[in-house]
């Protein structure tokens, strides 16, 4: 899988969420739901970096590549499942999708603990 370009495209669509936020939700969503949206959008963004970033630990032999493809869809789950969650309850309104954020801090912390270990485990 090309994690690099899927970061790319991850980014993209971080970039377009936060302009939609910024202009098309201002004023049609309370405070608190704004908090959210912006919330959603900032782990977008720097877990897509990640994305992006993290290939290139394998491709300099930092790590390996399966090490890196598993750190990436991690980061991919994290997006989906944290950003995502946060997306679908600032725009909704229903808080029960709050319960789902928590899976995708923990993909989140698990991707770049891994990422840890991998970068450690290769430098020994």
């Amino acid at each position: 899988m090309n994690w690099s370009a899927i970061g790319a495209a991850a980014l993209a669509l971080a970039v377009a969420a936060g302009a939609f936020g910024a202009h098309g939700l201002r004023g049609r969503l309370d405070e608190y739901s704004m908090t959210i949206y912006e919330r959603a959008v900032f782990y977008h963004f720097i877990h897509a970096l990640g994305l992006l970033v993290v290939p290139m630990f394998a491709h300099l032999e930092t790590v390996s590549g399966a090490g890196a493809a598993r750190v990436c869809a991690l980061l991919l789950a994290g997006i989906i499942l944290f950003s995502g969650s946060l997306y679908a309850l600032a725009l909704s309104g229903v808080r029960m999708l709050g319960a789902v954020t928590p899976f995708g801090g923990i993909a989140f912390i698990l991707a770049w603990a891994l990422l840890a270990f991998e970068l450690l485990r290769r430098r020994s």
